[in-house]
């Protein structure tokens, strides 16, 4: 039986990556990154094609959203604004909030999904990654699948799925090495190309993934500090 088309919203991170591994299970996949001038945004890039090549996926799509940095207002694309030290007790929206970067993207991703037939775009989002990232909480999603459905034909019926969105990022990890995703591939880091520099939200959330794990984070860091 022919496999239904999803989409993945893949960053080249690692809760993308995991949800790669978990959407390629069940669904013919098409992948697609977004450029947004972010910090990082070519070693994203660089992990995008090579998680693709991993999985030999070759229908893909990456779009440019210049916007963002001439809106700016994020740490990520501003570069008036410093990436900050980590602080995981933080309960309000961090200065790494990109505004309504996942509406962007799934905009995008349902525009193409309506051209090649898609039944679902799957998107790694994650609660705990958030920390307080409006556009990461699953009511968020609902209101975006309803609202996509309304805006195309009538014979669309995409489904927006969102695999990670409760798991913590130790059982993210575990995940991922139970499907044998390449998360040797996958990079997290908000501010450095060469070597994830450990200490910025991204790293910390990551690296103490890891370390509840029990596993050896495999990418290079400039430093990794105890998170636990």
């Amino acid at each position: 039986m022919k496999k239904k088309v999803a989409i993945v919203s893949l960053s080249g991170g690692l809760d993308s990556c995991v949800t790669t591994s978990i959407a390629n299970q069940e669904f013919d996949l098409a992948l697609f990154h977004a450029n947004y001038k972010q910090r990082t945004e070519k070693r994203e890039l660089k992990s995008f094609h090579e998680i693709g090549d991993y999985y030999g996926i070759e229908k893909r799509l990456i779009i440019d959203f210049p916007h963002f940095s001439k809106i700016g207002g994020s740490s990520l694309t501003d570069r008036k604004i410093t990436v900050k030290k980590a602080d995981l007790s933080n309960k309000f929206v961090p200065d790494s909030y990109v505004p309504f970067r996942n509406a962007n993207i799934l905009s995008a991703c349902i525009s193409w999904g309506e051209v090649i037939g898609a039944s679902a775009i799957f998107i790694g989002a994650v609660c705990e990654d958030s920390s307080g990232y409006p556009d990461c909480r699953p009511e968020f999603f609902t209101a975006f699948e309803k609202m996509a459905n309304l805006g195309t034909r009538p014979e669309t019926n995409i489904k927006i799925i969102t695999p990670v969105i409760n798991f913590s990022k130790k059982e993210i990890v575990l995940k991922g090495k139970e499907l044998d995703a390449p998360l040797h591939l996958t990079w997290s880091c908000y501010q450095n190309e060469v070597e994830a520099c450990g200490i910025c939200d991204s790293c910390a959330l990551r690296l103490r993934g890891f370390q509840l794990a029990g596993i050896e984070d495999p990418i290079n860091y400039k430093t990794k500090p105890n998170y636990i």
